[in-house]
């Protein structure tokens, strides 16, 4: 079988399935390949020929005149079989089969599953799906979804693989609306006919463009190749897994879903456990840790200072710090020293330190930059946790911004609460400058133990 990357970096596309319509699925995706800048060749097939958007229809796929890297069947189950060996004909290195209707629906479906197995096999073509959208390599533009757009396109740094039809497609706009969040590679696996999750992590590993791996799982076929494989990532970037099923409802979800056998929850937590992989249990959780892992260095130690304006926010962050198994950092006097500079009651230069009122003494943009700056120079502290309003002109948090930039020898995260807009307009200029900012803090203490949970692993490994 070929290697996938040929795949991921075809640079001819065709739709099988490309209607005249050009409201329809196929026609959108050669619309789609034209706007978001993909430079290769595309082209649609479809019985009657014709065009679309300025692109050829060919009646068939042996009338393309050009080498076909990577072909999209958007076309019912019961024609994929034959739409599969005219690929193998003209030299396709690899299809992506969008259609629902294969083994997750019964029998029918299942025998051209089967067939559709044994064609690839025989032929060394790779193929993803189906019941998926397929492919995204941001890095040339590649695309086989219908609905994705130029912002989706971003280059980014996110490796990710799921296992569904619509969800690499999903996420990919979820994330690209949100600042600083985007993709390099996108996998979609659905069925697993032939690429399954241990071959997008192997892939994704190797990719120099990625620089973290996220994956969403509802089952896994080989479960030795799948740990093996999983060491080999965690041992190179951070590897943040979803396995959904957990429960029997949710097992037999995932079984019309697509076609997955369920998997001991149990098993695959030990899995994970052993391999150094991070699991999370819920798309903002993963978001969250992605955030962090992204833009902040891997913390040295379990130690964490706290910045606030509100004692009670900072005692339950700490409580959720000592439940974590992390400790609440013993300031240096040196540290508490310069922290006095603004802030002159003695107790609130302790950890956590009160910013409140004494920023109003001393302006609020002096008073923060003074005491990071100062907790970035204690060797006993670990990670920054800076709770605070959220201020009607985002551009204050600016001198904060620039010292974390400038100084990335510890992980800073940011939580604000305060009025919507405000909120919304903040984290946003706080996200776009690299800086994690998080709805509650003890979010983010939560972030800075999955990233001490990886770079224990990693120190282990090393040594």
């Amino acid at each position: 079988m070929r290697p996938i990357r040929e795949v991921l970096d075809a640079q001819s596309v065709v739709v099988i399935g490309a209607s005249r319509d050009r409201e329809k699925p196929g026609a959108q995706l050669l619309k789609v390949l034209q706007d978001v800048g993909f430079q290769g060749r595309i082209a649609g097939v479809n019985p009657q020929g014709g065009e679309v958007f300025g692109l050829p229809l060919y009646q068939s796929m042996q009338e393309v005149p050009f080498n076909v890297d990577l072909a999209v069947l958007l076309i019912p189950p019961r024609f994929v079989p034959d739409a599969l060996k005219d690929c193998a004909r003209k030299g396709v290195k690899g299809v992506v089969i969008s259609a629902e209707g294969f083994a997750e629906t019964g029998v029918e479906g299942a025998t051209y599953q089967e067939d559709v197995r044994a064609i690839l096999k025989s032929s060394g073509m790779r193929g993803f799906g189906p019941n998926t959208l397929g492919l995204v390599n941001t890095k040339t533009k590649l695309t086989t979804s219908y609905f994705a757009n130029t912002g989706m396109l971003a280059p980014g740094s996110i490796g990710f693989a799921a296992q569904s039809g619509i969800f690499v497609g999903a996420l990919l706009r979820y994330l690209s609306s949100l600042n600083g969040l985007h993709l390099s590679k996108g996998i979609g696996l659905g069925n697993k006919v032939d690429v399954n999750e241990s071959d997008a992590l192997s892939y994704l590993a190797q990719d120099e463009q990625t620089k973290i791996i996220g994956m969403y799982l509802e089952d896994v076929k080989d479960g030795r190749l799948f740990l093996e494989n999983l060491k080999a990532a965690v041992a190179k970037k951070p590897v943040l897994l979803i396995k959904s099923g957990r429960t029997q409802a949710g097992a037999k979800a995932s079984a019309s879903h697509t076609a997955s056998m369920a998997v001991e929850d149990a098993v695959f937590e030990g899995v994970v456990r052993q391999s150094g992989a991070i699991r999370l249990y819920a798309i903002d959780e993963f978001v969250r840790t992605l955030k962090g892992f992204l833009n902040m260095p891997l913390p040295g130690g379990d130690r964490l200072a706290y910045v606030t304006y509100s004692g009670a926010q900072a005692i339950m962050s700490i409580d959720t710090t000592i439940e974590l198994g992390l400790k609440v950092a013993r300031l240096a006097q040196a540290t508490q020293a310069r922290i006095a500079r603004v802030i002159a009651t003695a107790s609130k230069t302790k950890n956590p330190i009160d910013i409140f009122p004494d920023w109003l003494t001393h302006g609020y943009e002096a008073t923060t930059s003074e005491i990071i700056k100062a907790l970035l120079d204690d060797d006993g502290v670990d990670g920054i946790i800076f709770i605070s309003f959220a201020d009607a002109n985002p551009e204050s948090y600016q001198p904060m911004l620039d010292i974390v930039k400038a100084d990335q020898r510890k992980p800073v995260f940011v939580s604000l609460l305060g009025d919507g807009k405000d909120k919304e307009a903040c984290e946003r200029f706080l996200d776009a400058g690299g800086l994690p900012c998080y709805d509650f803090p003890e979010q983010a203490v939560h972030v800075f133990a999955r990233m001490r949970q990886y770079a224990r692993f990693r120190e282990r490994t090393e040594a």
